[in-house]
């Protein structure tokens, strides 16, 4: 039996029909919960002594909108954790849909690795998701004044508004997007005989 499926063993035996779905690939396992249990699941990865995840590695927001060009049929949003057990040298990837695309939100899991506090912050900041129970939850990487959240895919690329500083008014002043879209296709041009065709 190899590590992977000693895992997989562990985390079924461990979880049972918690667990949604599990996808074995790669050599890693990717185990998706409900956001009704999220919360749950994770206290437990880290607090069984079979599993013992006692880290998180990385944790992210993912619109899936569009996701490989098909029409999504399911929840738009979710977040996905990177946990890691040194005592038993394996990974695994925790990931919980949003209930609502309107409204995303799941629980924190800052009350059960501290190390979820800014990528819960910036989850938030970039795709709009709601961590409920996060003691500060605020924007960390985009400006206070921000409006929207840059990774949704409904987001325009130019944004909504820009900033820019008027020497009258001598401070920072904020006015809608003045740089039309426009689509750039490069321009290929090649010599006749390129790459040595005839």
């Amino acid at each position: 039996m190899s590590r992977l499926d000693t895992l997989q063993t562990a985390l079924e035996a461990a979880l049972g029909d918690k667990i949604k779905s599990l996808v074995k690939d790669r050599g890693e396992i990717t185990i998706t919960v409900s956001a009704a249990n999220y919360h749950d699941v994770a206290t437990q990865l880290r607090d069984d002594g079979t599993l013992y995840f006692e880290q998180l590695v990385d944790l992210c927001g993912v619109d899936y909108s569009s996701y490989k060009d098909e029409p999504r049929d399911g929840p738009r949003f979710a977040v996905v954790s990177h946990l890691l057990s040194v005592r038993h040298n394996w990974r695994v990837r925790l990931k919980v849909f949003c209930p609502d695309d309107d409204l995303p939100s799941v629980a924190a899991l800052t009350p059960v690795w501290n190390s979820a506090n800014w990528f819960e912050r910036e989850a938030f900041d970039l795709y709009g998701i709601l961590f409920e129970g996060h003691l500060d939850l605020r924007r960390i990487l985009t400006d206070y004044g921000f409006i929207g959240h840059p990774f949704r895919k409904d987001f325009p690329v130019s944004g909504h508004v820009e900033m820019r500083y008027d020497p009258e008014q001598k401070r920072v002043i904020y006015q809608p997007v003045t740089i039309e879209p426009r689509e750039i296709t490069p321009r290929i041009i090649r010599e006749d005989n390129y790459g040595g065709l005839h």
